[in-house]
């Protein structure tokens, strides 16, 4: 049982309206209690109420802040536990100075993503909630968003738990058949394991349909944006990012290195590289940028390829084609407010249908299709239902691998009429895997190193 009181600054550090310190734990209101005054007393106060006072001294009884103080009672707070949630002025100082005090109360400082740590352990939330937790604060885009709030609100925890049900039902049949074998049909239990096996692993596979998309809406898609020198390339950074991110010039080789921003582009999330123009050059500066941006192309899942319209291509673009052509790539036709002099049916020939888009960067004309380019490479075109359970995990991706691989072999198993009580060992193996996933079965080590990852004070 987890007995001692934590607390943590919940907001950003710095210059802000208003910064927030959280305190969880049994002891939480009577310990925060001896530096709060008010007209109410906080052990008297009613769970989920506010209350305005003063973060005092108790031992000079000089007062450190103004505050708002929230009292949270268990079971009704995050954590289960009793919390207490302490609103002072934003600033680095205001907000040490009361947590250096709360520290001289017994209690300690939160270790990363102990409260929400504290939440599962006490039963408020699994593991598939608890990691949802850690996608929210993440999310790159409002669908990456809408994605980890439903799972924080259990969309899959409850898809879990209906398949684990379900095995364990099987189970309970194989059990009955082994107990009470003169009271059963052999050939009818075969055709329940493989009937009931299928239903489990066809759900898998719906799951895991979904993966790829997950994957892409939780952390985005490594897009590098390549060209010649000065035909638009931090122009398209510029203007799908909203600002201006990358210096734009007429002087060829102006970026030198490679740029990083995240982009939503029609609620797809792009880790966009601005890259450094790719040309032979005697430069030392500008070479060592041509080599960052090649590692950079080697590493992309999408590559823009920006193109001048208003010129004929030369040798060293028809060779980016060339090695292009194979990889997942959108050749953006730039500067069609010129008079075009490229060969755009030329290029088309070279790439899937809807891979060659044309752009005036200068009048804003064409980033719709762009977007719906990007959308039929990874989204087969548009984005699926948001009612539609995503697994972005990896862990849980590998975990529901496992237990698909588990259930094949009980149905090969099964096929090959292998004593039942055989079979049941994978498809408890199974039934495992799953709860791996929402955390019913898992290591103290895995536990500690997924809520590591999290922020102090959630």
């Amino acid at each position: 049982m987890i007995s001692d009181t934590i607390a943590a600054i919940a907001t950003p550090l710095g210059e802000g309206g208003v910064a927030i310190v959280r305190v969880s734990g049994d002891k939480a209101v009577e310990q925060v209690e001896h530096v709060f005054r008010s007209k109410t007393r906080l052990t008297e106060a009613q769970t989920h109420t506010i209350h305005y006072g003063h973060i005092i001294n108790p031992n000079t009884g000089d007062k450190i802040e103004e505050v708002l103080v929230s009292v949270m009672r268990a079971p009704r707070s995050f954590t289960t536990e009793d919390v207490v949630e302490i609103n002072c002025h934003g600033g680095i100082v205001a907000v040490k100075r009361v947590m250096d005090l709360l520290l001289e109360q017994e209690i300690r400082v939160a270790e990363p993503g102990e409260f929400t740590k504290r939440a599962f352990l006490n039963g408020r939330i699994d593991l598939t909630q608890a990691e949802a937790v850690i996608d929210l604060i993440r999310s790159k885009s409002d669908r990456a968003f809408q994605m980890a709030l439903k799972q924080v609100d259990g969309s899959l925890s409850k898809s879990i738990g209906d398949l684990r049900f379900q095995l364990v039902e099987l189970m309970a049949h194989i059990e009955v058949n082994i107990d009470y074998p003169e009271h059963d049909v052999e050939e009818m239990t075969n055709a329940f394991i493989r009937e009931r096996c299928v239903k489990v692993s066809t759900y898998i596979d719906e799951l895991l349909r979904t993966a790829e998309h997950g994957k892409i809406l939780r952390e985005g898609i490594v897009t590098a944006i390549i060209g010649k020198p000065n035909v638009g390339k931090s122009s398209l950074l510029n203007t799908l990012a909203q600002e201006n991110r990358a210096i734009v010039t007429d002087i060829p080789g102006t970026t030198r290195d490679v740029i990083e921003e995240y982009v939503n582009v029609g609620g797809i999330p792009l880790k966009l590289l601005d890259t450094a123009g790719i040309r032979e050059t005697t430069d030392l500066v500008e070479q060592i940028g041509v080599e960052r941006s090649k590692t950079a192309l080697s590493e992309a899942d999408l590559i823009l390829l920006v193109l001048n319209s208003s010129e004929p291509l030369d040798p060293e673009e028809l060779v980016m084609i060339e090695e292009l052509r194979q990889r997942q790539t959108i050749v953006i036709l730039n500067k069609t407010d010129l008079p075009s002099q490229i060969d755009r049916e030329g290029i088309a020939s070279q790439f899937p249908p809807g891979r060659v888009v044309a752009l005036s960067l200068l009048e804003g004309s064409g980033l719709a299709d762009l977007e719906k380019a990007i959308a039929s490479i990874f989204f087969e075109g548009k984005l699926e239902s948001t009612d539609l359970t995503y697994v972005s995990n990896v862990r849980h991706i590998g975990l529901l691998k496992q237990a698909k691989g588990s259930l094949r072999e009980a149905m090969e198993a099964n096929d090959a009429y292998v004593p039942i009580d055989m079979i049941q060992i994978d498809i408890r193996a199974a039934w495992e895997h799953l709860g791996e996933i929402i955390g019913d079965s898992v290591a103290e080590s895995l536990i500690d190193q997924i809520f590591s990852q999290f922020c102090l004070g959630k």
